[in-house]
């Protein structure tokens, strides 16, 4: 796990300018650090290291082929890299390193971006052909491990971070106010925007080949080609057998984590004691034997969202070394400050506090931990997915508009599930069941608070053709594996977890188990009610059903009592009528009307606040100037 950035450019951006970058990106690689620039100095490479494989510094990068044509700078993981090695050698390759970097280099040596869909892992990296000029960058299948890239003419620069595009920029970017809108409904910038202009999400499952010369002569910068895609999986008949499909999933499971346990470090699992991570942790610790596998969970006072106790429960029955942080809320509060420099753009999940919470715990004992990320998304874990398919049906659509002007009238719990009938357009029916799931702004809402940005959801709300005609359910499915999980939870899991120099592995995305669940017929997903059913099925096999008898948690903190109380000067500060009206992006009546609201008793607004409170904290900390 690591951090990298690099650019070209004719005389824009300097060697200076990216040394000074990745010092900005060290957390990400505490151990080593190393660059590369051309002769003219018109490509620079810039590397962070966190060992994880091969400890030595013959495993330090930049790394370059034998006969030194060829430079690598990666970040992440490459799973299978010891099958892929015994194939090298079966070919007579010679490898001087067990590092996975050095066979990611030797395979595109002799199979170019042919190689890029047979690895198995999270990665992002740049590859430097010095002989032809030309820059190779390449992202992981499910967009685990973050790129951000950069386009100007005659400029191009790649990061693991925005922050480290932004220093060499200096005062070169501009605020994206396309995206704001995309922000104020989902809580998350999704790709390929950001929050800068000119400035990407590099897309996940695609590679680029950037020519140097076409560059600096202004004549292009290379087009993104996938190696992978997820629409192009679906099959047409889906798996209906419970007694197959339970045997293939046992089995891609029992590998993936398998191979997420090399390390050549300490590792253990995140354990909040709900289905995913017991999943994990519990093939976790058959396949560690004897070795006792580490577990972390931590416990907040708040016995409200205090959920400690279950995974202890099923640390006990595993046996597992577990480590139980128990966390006041003033120690967690006591992150605030770092919360938007960690994340670099505006970012709404409130969950990232306690995952950084416990990331930072986590890090004194180990420095890899396996997450249970990807569960709900993959086998249906969201309430969301139900109101899909209610929604869909004609019945609640003939009385959707009579529903959602009762439930004005009620209180506001009513109100609150009332806005699930509040569409604007059935077509964009994916992104605001998603939106009033998580208490977001609704289209309807943002064409009345938004003071100047337009809007158009219908683009992200179009899902490619897939192999077979999916459901509603599927499709709100799909859209969270494309969205929701790249740009908000992997997001907040490796900001949080590489802020303390730990890297977080995601066994359940290993991208044959997304092609497996894909191909599941949705009847073995949610069976008589119970969501996520053939998951769980695996689950009893090694840990008592008793222990998940009750209803789903997040990975929340009391951010709706917070800013009443702790939290309020932020409420106080950043909903105000100067700070709202001195970038003129929202209507400040509006959001005085929420805030006094909430203030008086209507909870569910929090969110709603929370993220007004947070984009114009990112445009204060940034220092941007009429949001421009």
């Amino acid at each position: 796990m690591c951090g990298i950035a690099g650019y070209i450019s004719t005389n824009l951006i300097t060697e200076q300018k990216l040394r000074q970058a990745a010092l900005l990106m060290q957390h990400r690689g505490p151990d080593a650090g190393g660059f590369y620039f051309s002769e003219n100095k018109a490509v620079g490479l810039a590397h962070r290291r966190l060992s994880i494989l091969d400890l030595s510094t013959a495993a330090n990068q930049p790394m370059f082929s034998a006969d030194g044509r060829y430079c690598i700078v990666f970040n992440g993981e490459v799973y299978n890299f010891r099958e892929l090695k015994n194939q090298l050698a079966d070919k007579g390759a010679s490898l001087k390193t067990t590092s996975d970097t050095e066979v990611i280099l030797k395979l595109f040596i002799e199979k170019g971006s042919s190689c890029f869909a047979v690895m198995n892992g999270m990665f992002a990296f740049a590859i430097y052909d010095l002989q032809q000029q030309v820059l190779t960058l390449c992202r992981d299948h499910l967009g685990i491990k973050p790129l951000f890239l950069y386009q100007d003419e005659g400029t191009i620069i790649f990061a693991s971070e925005l922050k480290v595009i932004k220093s060499m920029m200096g005062n070169g970017l501009s605020v994206n106010r396309h995206a704001i809108p995309y922000f104020l409904h989902f809580g998350f910038i999704p790709a390929p925007l950001t929050i800068y202009d000119k400035t990407t999400k590099f897309p996940s499952a695609y590679y680029t080949q950037i020519s140097v010369a076409k560059v600096l002569s202004l004549n292009g910068n290379g087009e993104c080609v996938p190696f992978w895609k997820i629409e192009n999986v679906i099959r047409e008949v889906a798996v209906s057998n419970e007694v197959i499909a339970k045997k293939e999933l046992k089995a891609l499971l029992f590998d993936a984590v398998q191979k997420q346990l090399i390390s050549d470090v300490p590792i253990g699992t995140f354990l909040s004691g709900g289905v995913d991570s017991s999943l994990v942790t519990a093939i976790a610790a058959e396949l560690s034997g004897a070795n006792k596998i580490k577990t972390f969970s931590i416990a907040i006072e708040d016995k409200k969202y205090n959920e400690s106790k279950y995974a202890l429960q099923v640390a006990t029955h595993l046996q597992t070394e577990h480590h139980e942080f128990k966390v006041n809320e003033k120690e967690v509060l006591q992150l605030v400050h770092t919360f938007i420099s960690t994340y670099d753009e505006p970012f709404a999940d409130s969950s990232a506090f306690p995952a950084m919470m416990v990331s930072r715990l986590a890090k004194q004992h180990v420095t890899v931990a396996l997450s249970g990320d990807g569960g709900d998304e993959l086998f249906y874990g969201y309430g969301m997915y139900q109101w899909a398919k209610r929604l869909s049906s004609p019945y609640w659509q003939l009385i959707k508009d009579p529903l959602f002007s009762a439930s004005r009238l009620l209180g506001s719990k009513y109100q609150r599930i009332g806005n699930m009938f509040g569409y604007q357009d059935k077509k964009n029916i994916i992104s605001h069941i998603f939106s009033q799931e998580q208490y977001n702004f609704s289209e309807k809402e943002l064409l009345q608070l938004l003071v100047t940005d337009k809007f158009n959801f219908a683009e992200i709300n179009t899902l490619p053709a897939t192999g077979r005609i999916l459901s509603e359910t599927e499709r709100q499915s799909l859209w969270d594996l494309k969205y929701y999980l790249q740009d908000d939870l992997l997001t907040k899991v490796d900001r949080a977890s590489m802020q303390y120099s730990l890297e977080t592995r995601v066994p359940l995305l290993d991208y044959r188990l997304v092609e497996f669940a894909c191909n599941l017929d949705e009847k073995l997903k949610i069976k008589h009610g119970d969501m996520k059913y053939l998951l769980k099925q695996v689950l009893y096999d090694y840990v008592p059903k008793e222990i998940f008898a009750r209803p789903k948690r997040g990975f929340s903190i009391p951010l709706s009592r917070w800013l009443k109380t702790d939290l309020k000067y932020l409420l106080d500060l950043y909903t105000s009528e100067q700070v709202i009206n001195k970038y003129n992006i929202v209507n400040f009546n509006i959001v005085n009307n929420l805030r006094q609201k909430y203030l008086k008793g209507t909870d569910y607004l929090f969110n709603k606040l929370w993220l007004i409170i947070v984009l114009h904290w990112w445009l204060e900390e940034n220092n941007i100037s009429n949001g421009g």
